[in-house]
Order: C-alpha cells, then sequence, then structure tokens
C-alpha cells in the first residue's frame, strides 16, 4: 500500500506480482491501428502500482482532420443501410462483449484500477446499450408526418459525423452509449478516447470492427492530455462534424460547449453530479443503508451518479449512521488484483490530493469522522463524514471518491431544501415506507432523474438518462436522443404544370 495505515484496519495488501507486459495501442482507423502522424505516443499509469500499464499514439490536430474525411466518406455508406442491418451489426457487437470479456477485465484494472464488480456492471450496462440502440436502428422511421395529398411532409435524417468524448470512469458502458446511440440513426462516429484508458477505449473500435461495422463508420482518436484541447477544437471546427456529445466533468463540459457553440454545433453535455439520497423518518433503514453503500462507494464512487450526500431524517439519524458505519468499516481500499478486494485506487493521485482536503476542511469545521479517513496515496477507504454543514466544502463541491457526507433535516421541508441547495441536478433517491409520501418528495427534487426506494446508481439505457442545472442538457437513452443525433426537415412537393 501507498502511505500509512488507517488506525484500527488491515488494509488489503498489494500481492507480488511479475512485471505484467505493457499494453499499445495505435489509432483507430479503417478498422486498423495506426501510429499518429507525428510518431508521437504516451504513457499510463497503472493507478495500483504506478508502474506504466499502457502506451498510446499520441494524436493531433493532422489526426483528427483525417479521420473527418474518413468519417465523411464512410457516411454515405452506413447511412444508406436500413435499420434493420443497423440493428444487426449493434446487435452482433453486444454478443462479442463476452469473447472480449478478458481483454477488457485486464486493460480497465491496469488502466482505471477497476475491481472485478465494476468491470461486470460494464459489461451488463453495455450489452443493454447495444440491444437498445439496435431496436432503435430498427424503429427509427425518417418518415414523420405527411398532409393528405402528399404535397407537405417531414422527414428525419442522420445528422452527419458525431464527435464522441467518453471518460475513464465507466470506459465500456460510457464509450459504447457515446458510440452506440449515433450509431443507430445512421451517423458515423469520431470516437476521442479518454487520455486515461486509451488502451480499453480503443479495444471497442475492435469490437465494433469485428461486428460488422464498416471501415470508417468509427475511428478512435487517443491523444496525451496536453494535447486534448487542440484536437477537440480541430474536430468541432470541422464542417462535417454536426454533433458533440460528451460526459465527463462540468468544468470541461463548459469548455466543449463554448467551443462548439462558436462553431453553432449542437452539444449533448452530460456532467457532473452529487446526488442526494433522502431517508425519511419511516424508511426502511437496512434497505436504506445497503442502496447508500452500493451508491456511495462502487467503484470507489467514481460515477457521475454516486451517492455524494445522504439527507436523513434526526428521528432515525443515530441508527441509520450507526449501521452505515458498521457496513463502510468493511470497505477497505485495496489493489484489484486481490481477490474480495471491492475498492480499488482513485484513478489519479490529483484525486486523492483533493478529497484529503475535503475531509480535512469539513473535520476542520465540526463534521464527525464515521468511517475510513484521508487517502494513502491513490488509496482510500469508504468515509463517512458526519453532521456536515453549508460552511464546509464538501457541502457544495462534487467528491467523485468514496467519500459521503450525511447532512441531518428536521422534517421533510428541510431535506427536500438541503437537496436542491446545490449547483448539480443529475442523480436522486428517496427512502420512505409509505410511497406516495417519498414519490412527492421526489417530485420535488430538481434532478433529471430521481429512484423511489433504490440506489442513486441505475443505468437503463432505454430510458433518458441526463440531468439538468450544471449536471448538463441533453438526454441519452430511448426515444429521447431520436432529437439529439437526427435532422428534422420539411419537404413540399408543388406539381410542375405539366402535371396540372
Amino acid at each position: 500500500m501507498n502511505g500509512t495505515e488507517t488506525a484500527g484496519k488491515t488494509p488489503h495488501k498489494r500481492a507480488s506480482h511479475a512485471p505484467e507486459r505493457v499494453l499499445r495501442t495505435g489509432l483507430f482507423v479503417k478498422g486498423a491501428h495506426q501510429g499518429a502522424t507525428a510518431g508521437a505516443v504516451f504513457e499510463r499509469l497503472d493507478p495500483s502500482s504506478g508502474q506504466v500499464s499502457s502506451v498510446a499514439a499520441d494524436g493531433r490536430a493532422a489526426d483528427a482532420t483525417k479521420m473527418v474525411s474518413v468519417a465523411a466518406a464512410s457516411f454515405n455508406i452506413w447511412s444508406r443501410l436500413s435499420g434493420t442491418e443497423r440493428a444487426a451489426v449493434l446487435r452482433r457487437a453486444g454478443t462479442l462483449i463476452p469473447h472480449y470479456a478478458a481483454r477488457f477485465h485486464d486493460s480497465m484494472l491496469r488502466e482505471t484500477g477497476a475491481t472485478a464488480e465494476w468491470v461486470e456492471f460494464n459489461f451488463r450496462v453495455a450489452a443493454k446499450v447495444f440491444e437498445a440502440t439496435a431496436q432503435l436502428a430498427e424503429q427509427f422511421n425518417s418518415e414523420v408526418g405527411q398532409q393528405a395529398g402528399g404535397s407537405s411532409r417531414t422527414v428525419r435524417v442522420p445528422a452527419g459525423i458525431c464527435l464522441a468524448i467518453a471518460p475513464w470512469n465507466a470506459p465500456l458502458a460510457l464509450g459504447v452509449r457515446a458510440i452506440a446511440f449515433p450509431l443507430a440513426f445512421g451517423n458515423t462516429v469520431i470516437f476521442k478516447a479518454s487520455e486515461l484508458c486509451p488502451v480499453t477505449h480503443v479495444l471497442l473500435g475492435e469490437l465494433l470492427h469485428e461486428a460488422g461495422l464498416p471501415e470508417g463508420g468509427l475511428s478512435i482518436l487517443t491523444n496525451a492530455p496536453e494535447n486534448s484541447r487542440e484536437v477537440v477544437e480541430t474536430l468541432i471546427a470541422c464542417a462535417p462534424v454536426r454533433r458533440v456529445n460528451f460526459t465527463g466533468s462540468t468544468r470541461v463540459g463548459r469548455i466543449v460547449a463554448g467551443i462548439a457553440a462558436s462553431h453553432l454545433k449542437r452539444c449533448l453535455l452530460e456532467l457532473g453530479g452529487k446526488s442526494p439520497l433522502i431517508v425519511l423518518a419511516d424508511a426502511d433503514i437496512e434497505e436504506a443503508v445497503e442502496a447508500a453503500v452500493f451508491g456511495a462507494f462502487l467503484n470507489s464512487g467514481q460515477i457521475c451518479m454516486a451517492t455524494d450526500r445522504i439527507i436523513v431524517d434526526h428521528a432515525i439519524a443515530d441508527k441509520f449512521v450507526d449501521a452505515l458505519a458498521e457496513r463502510s468499516a468493511q470497505l477497505t481500499a485495496g489493489d484489484p488484483r486481490n481477490p474480495g478486494v471491492r475498492i480499488g485506487p482513485l484513478a489519479t493521485s490529483s484525486i486523492a490530493v483533493r478529497l484529503s482536503a475535503l475531509i480535512e476542511d469539513a473535520l476542520s469545521k465540526g463534521a464527525v469522522l464515521r468511517s475510513g479517513g484521508p487517502a494513502r496515496g491513490q488509496f482510500m477507504d469508504a468515509t463517512i463524514i458526519d453532521h456536515v454543514s453549508p460552511m464546509m466544502r464538501v457541502y457544495s463541491e462534487e467528491c467523485f471518491g468514496p467519500l459521503v457526507g450525511i447532512h441531518r433535516v428536521g422534517s421533510v421541508e428541510e431535506a427536500i431544501t438541503v437537496a436542491n441547495d446545490c449547483e448539480y441536478g443529475l442523480s436522486s433517491a428517496v427512502f420512505g415506507a409509505d410511497q406516495s409520501v417519498a414519490a412527492a418528495v421526489g417530485d420535488q427534487l430538481e434532478t433529471g432523474i430521481c429512484h423511489i426506494n433504490s440506489a442513486t446508481v441505475a443505468d437503463d439505457p432505454f430510458m433518458p438518462f441526463g440531468g439538468v442545472k450544471s449536471s448538463g442538457y441533453g438526454r441519452f437513452g430511448g426515444d429521447s436522443c431520436l432529437d439529439e443525433f437526427t435532422e428534422l426537415r420539411w419537404i413540399t412537393t408543388k406539381p410542375s404544370r405539366r402535371e396540372m
């Protein structure tokens, strides 16, 4: 383990392993790996060991421009296929996931520190996304409406080339989502891989190519972190690129949206969150604790819809927090290579530093530490801070780690006020025995998603997914994304004089 051990705990020891082969990848263009034009590469370090986990091509503006040309040439091929034909490719991709499972597991563990539990979660969601998008492709009808006599009609057509940008934290689930939804409607896609998981993201290109996606239907660009702005600005500026979908932090989302706005390009943004879980006085405490543990600590809390805040009624607060602390104390961070580890490393050292600072700030202002504590290197145990107040940074700042704050309230009205006193609005949850009351609370929450008596972390690609306020705009999933990836056209026909 890195750093000192937490008092009273025995951390998982990192197993002794022989040196692992470094993973390598190039840019993915026309169904094959290619080096970057300048020949440069960059390295990604394993967050558990600090050793080099992967080496990838460092794409630049010239590579981005080349990919736009390839995607434009392939657009007429893919967009002219029937929905049934596109659906067949997407379904075939879903069936191939088990064949790529070992490679995804290896690359996700080594590039992002993913546990086996989190990898399996990604597999399940990705398979559902491929099925959901296959159904969308089959149902997509370009003829939207037609007036009597056929003189006026509306049609939907693929938008064109879509730039997809997905993060590292759920590289398979969110990578597939960013790619498959625009593909379903006949668009071609340029996918900018995350700098923290280039090999994992390029594997998606190999999978879809094997599934039958035409060469050029999907290109994947990898780049060093310092070159991200260059390639994103180049791609958005290219005229054939008509749509952008971005999943990531609110800070970067504002930058992407600003660049897109300057070129009048439409964006779908799924950004940060600080999801509240409200526990009403009549809630089933055991059920609420189970959901809180899952929502707060799955993937070390590095999920946009993770349970960041628990708002609990004073009447049951002591009992609930005691039970939650007892469960959380069993979740000690360690190397996911070791059996039984459920909390892996934080993806970067900067996340660890920020989380430790949030904890120290809260404790200095009166909060009580109930489990866990500051990070040890890039490892941080499941951490609970009780008695959070508005003066603390953790009250308003997104955690994005295995850290959850407890807010004690005296009424349902106060719970709603605290939940909405936040710039983010992605997911939320309400627990209560009286479902009508719990649902009424949920109806007043300013979030794009709300779950009654279940965790804040849930994913159903058949349903609209997205947030409000600083959590972004636009929606993935189901029919809601039709407008995101197609253009609506109005066409009239007037008989010529010869026909009259």
